[in-house]
């Protein structure tokens, strides 16, 4: 199943990223949340440690992975399996260790936003990096995180700093994106151009005029009363379509009263009624 937001016509991403980890994951379902996530944010290459399961290639549990994935089968396809974590990370260059409490090492510890960007010029120069995700019970042994250059760590309420696996993944993966200069999907799309002056001063002038005709300014504060109007409307940033529109509101407000209350014209042959109605036709 993929998400609402998956374009089929775009190729997966495979530029150079950092590697995404995981160490004896418990469940397939969490290593399927993982790689869409990565999948989110750039990230293609995800290698496994001793998943608690292995990593079947048929049966309910890699079911369950490609549907948590959401579409990001492609990562789980080329998802590479370790015996442990001194293996997986043989061939990287600098590796990130993850976790949420203080270890005692004598380590460098960075948030995510801290941590990308100097990620970013690694891969750009060449080197090969990782991010290490412990396991979703009690995380990285001490040992694993030795084998890192520095900590990454995350920045949570330290009354409840518990992340799963996915949500980890995504925050990584998240500010990698950022670092690496990654846009939304789509920005606010008008093509209207901003209004002019002119249409704004003949929208204040309307208004202005048909407050006036029902009594809105008390005497002596319109001059003050206008410009706290004129200023309210300017700090809408309007549009020409805007502008007119909004015009057209005021003026469907106006006048639509007015031409409720003016009466019919009467059709010839037609008398008033004494109660002040439509009357029926004389007959003559």
């Amino acid at each position: 199943m993929t998400g609402s937001g998956t374009d089929r016509t775009r190729p997966p991403t495979t530029a150079p990223a950092p590697v995404i980890i995981l160490v004896e994951p418990q469940m397939a379902e969490n290593i399927g949340m993982c790689a869409r996530a990565m999948a989110n944010f750039g990230l293609s290459e995800m290698r496994l440690v001793a998943p608690r399961d292995g990593w079947p290639t048929g049966g309910g549990l890699k079911k369950g992975a490609t549907s948590a994935a959401s579409g990001a089968t492609h990562i789980l396809e080329n998802a590479r399996l370790f015996p442990d974590t001194a293996s997986a990370i043989a061939d990287l260059n600098h590796v990130l260790a993850t976790t949420a409490r203080e270890r005692g090492q004598m380590k460098r510890v960075v948030t995510p936003s801290e941590a990308m960007p100097p990620l970013t010029e690694r891969v750009g120069a060449g080197e090969r990096v990782g991010i290490l995700f412990g396991r979703e019970r009690i995380g990285l042994t001490n040992e694993e995180i030795s084998f890192a250059d520095a900590i990454l760590t995350f920045p949570v309420n330290p009354a409840f700093a518990s992340l799963n696996l996915a949500q980890a993944v995504l925050l990584a993966g998240y500010e990698w994106f950022k670092a690496t200069g990654g846009e939304p999907p789509f920005r606010e799309s008008n093509t209207s151009p901003p209004a002019t002056r002119e249409t704004i001063l003949s929208m204040f002038d309307y208004v202005e005029g048909e407050l006036d005709i029902c009594g809105f300014f008390p005497p002596g504060k319109k001059p003050v009363m206008t410009a706290n109007l004129r200023d309210i409307l300017h700090r809408l940033s309007l549009t020409e379509q805007e502008a007119r529109t909004l015009r057209g509101v005021f003026k469907s407000l106006a006048e639509g009263p007015r031409r409720l209350r003016v009466p019919k014209p009467l059709d010839e042959g037609d008398v008033p009624s004494p109660l002040g109605g439509e009357g029926g036709s004389a007959k003559r």
